[in-house]
């Protein structure tokens, strides 16, 4: 090699300045989500080393941050023996069975001369990934392997470099000499926004999805191609020292805190208890949390801290005596789509949702769930007749996460939007802007029956009286003809048509007849009653009880201030009524829409006749409820545009930023959702979905 090739002393110190700052900075950015310079300057580090590197070869470390890439790909995994057992868990469904585990391991401590009050306990998630094992050798990584057999596992150690998360080489800490062997055991995972982004981006290749974020992450630290795994986003918690040479550790929560120390991720949700008491709460709280979180869990690790007291109660079988997993009920299953129905909503929209074989999802049996709308189905490329995987978000709302397409057998059949209302008949339009098909017919049975139930609904008249049920038998009674065909008609029901009025059937388990539910007197007075006190609701509330589209709670407060009658807002212009402070032209045009149609008007005036009020008695100042609340937007919002949302938010006090910080009180997130999601979850931020904010600002 010339001169003027080989390195110089300042170049190679140049390198290895430059593998450090690289090191550095992925441990912020990957492990602490502390960034501390930006994507550009970061890259910037990155080019110069890898040119650095590129010219002379010799410089190229093993563990250079360059190797993340990927490296060529493999013919096929090797198989290596790890070196000390990679046990599995032994499984407690209910708190019953842990308290069990709690009395086995007591008296067995018992039996072998140690007090068992004296037992501290660590918690931690039970995430839903990849087990793997990472060894270390003179502080470099040298091997990672899957679990496997857990005795025997599968290097893939080309694959875990490519993870920004893992440190390459253990960090010298001063006064310190890495330990000459040590073996760090973690849970690989995808993050959810990241899956979510990684099945997209598969749909729109044509290539099959993947069912779950464990199996993405198992898939992808199986391949035999690194640069397939490299441009992953995969992270990993470290959750355990295994074996060890050089390193003196007593206990479980010590050597979380080495990990923690030397730049390892662990997930700052383990927590060391000292009574049992605390575990079962805390297992218990994380049971009902765990939809805050950006990653699966499917329950809680519990395990006695002491090293003494771990090898005191030893193994059994395949599994520690000393540790055990508290299973949560699954938050995801598999079923089969049968069909795709539609509802139509009071203002038109036409909601496509799942019908589906009942399957039991966090301890719900579920046979109905969301889908969003005709574009989202599309999107996640779901058919009638796929195997689907059922997801609760936030563990409540049941909704279809995407299709298994391994399973397809070529009858499925691709969704498309009805082209005439599955309710009236009508032909179905969808305005330019919008993703929601809709049925422009104001006279629609179901329009009508859905405005009605919003009506009664709390909130608005507050009918507690007439729910679901009772609506739909007044509108589509069995045995007559209809009693009501619009929200005034109830307040000129009869006594005499309501009394044994069927409102449902039921089949008696016990002697398998069915039974026939009718009104009785007293329901049918109680519904009277109801009505009459109904009608001492201010302006404002039957403003939004009349289901303008676009006018939820707080907008029907600020145009019953505005205009104090009902007169003078039938009676404005659409530019008027754009003026009212916090309204806005969609807004106005929505209700100058409303009040054009001669039906909608005289429903007004019976209303009007049947004596509710529709003149504010006294000024009505609209309530600023996100008065000092700070929002972020992130995702892609079903219902409303960004613009929308924020206009939403700054008519009722609030305010938007464009970043999630200290100052941050919610952070909207829709389909999609970037880095903000993962930053409000780690700074403990109130997450919520388009329909819990719109609910929260009564709309």
């Amino acid at each position: 090699m010339d001169n003027d090739t080989k390195p110089s002393r300042e170049i190679a110190g140049r390198a290895e300045e430059l593998r450090g700052l690289i090191e550095r900075h992925n441990y912020l950015y990957y492990v602490l989500d502390q960034p501390e310079i930006s994507d550009a300057e970061y890259d910037r580090l990155f080019d110069e080393l890898k040119e650095i590197e590129d010219k002379h070869p010799e410089l190229a470390a093993p563990d250079s941050p360059t190797r993340r890439v990927g490296a060529e790909p493999l013919a096929e995994f090797v198989q290596v023996r790890h070196p000390q057992p990679m046990f599995s868990l032994s499984n407690a469904r209910n708190e019953q069975e842990l308290k069990d585990w709690h009395r086995r391991v007591s008296r067995l401590l018992a039996e072998k001369g140690m007090d068992p009050e004296t037992a501290a306990y660590v918690t931690e998630p039970k995430i839903d990934g990849l087990a793997v094992s990472l060894v270390y050798e003179e502080g470099r990584l040298a091997r990672g392997a899957t679990r496997g057999n857990g005795e025997i596992g599968e290097d893939v150690t080309a694959n875990l470099r490519t993870i920004r998360a893992i440190p390459l080489h253990i960090r010298k800490k001063k006064g310190e000499k890495p330990p000459a062997l040590v073996e760090v055991r973690g849970e690989v995972y995808l993050p959810l926004a990241a899956f979510a982004r990684l099945n997209e981006e598969r749909v729109a290749a044509g290539e099959p999805t993947f069912a779950n974020p464990r199996n993405a992450a198992a898939g992808s630290v199986r391949q035999l191609d690194p640069r397939v795994a490299a441009r992953r986003p995969l992270s990993i918690w470290c959750y355990q020292v295994g074996y060890t040479v050089g390193l003196e550790i007593d206990s479980h929560w010590q050597a979380l805190e080495w990990l923690r120390h030397h730049d390892f991720k662990v997930n700052p949700h383990v927590y060391r208890h000292e009574t049992f008491a605390d575990v079962i709460e805390a297992s218990r709280a994380w049971e009902d949390r765990r939809g805050e979180l950006d990653y699966d869990i499917d329950g809680t690790v519990v395990k006695i801290d002491s090293y003494a007291m771990q090898s005191v109660l030893g193994v059994v079988g395949r599994a520690p005596r000393w540790a055990i997993a508290f299973k949560f009920a699954p938050s995801t299953g598999m079923t089969r789509l049968l069909e795709i129905g539609i509802n139509v909503g009071r203002t038109g929209a036409l909601n496509p949702f799942a019908i589906m074989e009942p399957v039991e999802v966090g301890g719900v049996t579920i046979s109905k769930a969301t889908l969003h709308n005709e574009d989202d189905i599309h999107r996640k490329d779901i058919r009638e007749g796929d195997w689907v995987v059922v997801q609760r978000a936030g563990d409540v709302i049941p909704q279809v996460v995407a299709p298994v397409t391994q399973k397809r057998t070529g009858r499925e059949k691709v969704f498309r939007m009805p082209e005439r209302c599955p309710s009236c008949g009508t032909g179905t339009v969808r305005p330019a802007g919008e993703v929601v098909v809709r049925c422009p017919n104001k006279s629609c049975p179901s329009q009508i029956v859905e405005s009605i139930k919003h009506f009664v609904s709390k909130g608005a008249m507050d009918i507690d009286t007439l729910g679901e049920r009772r609506v739909e038998a007044l509108y589509r009674p069995r045995d007559r003809a209809p009693l009501i065909r619009n929200m005034a008609d109830l307040y000129f029901l009869k006594k005499e048509e309501l009394v044994g009025l069927e409102i449902s059937r039921s089949i008696n388990k016990k002697t398998g007849k069915e039974v026939i539910h009718r009104l009785q007197e007293k329901s049918v007075a109680n519904i009277f009653r109801s009505l009459e006190n109904s009608k001492s609701r201010p302006f404002h509330r039957v403003l939004f009880a009349l289901g303008l589209r676009h006018v939820g709670y707080i907008n029907a407060q600020l145009l019953a201030s505005h205009f104090r009658t009902i007169d003078r807002l039938m009676g404005a212009s659409e530019e008027e009524i754009a003026g009212v402070e916090g309204i806005g032209p969609i807004i106005a045009e929505a209700v100058r829409e409303y009040f054009e149609e001669p039906h909608n008007r005289e429903t007004v005036e019976r209303l009007r006749q049947a004596g509710l009020r529709f003149e504010e008695e006294h000024a009505v100042k609209a309530k600023q409820p996100l008065a000092g609340k700070s929002f972020v937007l992130t995702g892609a919002l079903p219902a409303m545009s960004r613009a929308q949302a924020k206009e939403k938010i700054e008519a009722l006090g609030g305010k938007v930023s464009g970043s999630v910080g200290k100052t941050t009180d919610y952070v909207i997130a829709g389909e999609s959702p970037g880095t903000k999601l993962r930053k409000a979850r780690e700074l403990g931020k109130t997450v919520l979905s388009e329909a819990e904010f719109l609910k929260m600002i009564g709309e």
